[in-house]
């Protein structure tokens, strides 16, 4: 499939990260670990999916490795609801990360919508 890192999806997963990480450190002690801990693997998982698929031989295993990270960035999004509506951090501080989860996700979107169907199955 070719270098992960040529990918605008993989780009902007990794910056995801990294601005997640700046934005768990706002979060209060209480929530350090467990909804850090959520967040923070919830993201890495968004930007090693989208490497591991690239990185395999068929377009159906590089699906499969889209639709994970795919249902990851949903994970990211509710987690970001949760620390706005129990407001741990502010909104004007999340808003960058909102953007580029939003922004990932539509490439991670595009790139899946790029990719030939596998089979079909039976009564689908």
């Amino acid at each position: 499939m070719g270098d992960f890192r040529d990918l605008k999806a993989w780009q902007h997963a990794r910056t995801l990260v990294v601005l997640t990480k700046s934005a768990i450190a706002r979060l209060p002690e209480t929530e350090r670990y467990a909804l850090a801990d959520q967040w923070r693997r919830a993201t890495y998982s968004v930007a090693l999916n989208i490497a591991e698929g690239a990185s395999r031989r068929g377009v159906k295993d590089f699906r499969r490795h889209l639709d994970i990270a795919r249902a990851s960035l949903h994970e990211v999004e509710a987690i970001l609801d949760l620390v706005q509506a129990q407001g741990y951090i502010r909104p004007e501080d999340l808003a960058p990360v909102q953007a580029i989860r939003d922004e990932c996700a539509r490439t991670v979107y595009g790139l899946l919508r790029t990719l030939p169907d596998g089979p079909k199955q039976p009564g689908r």
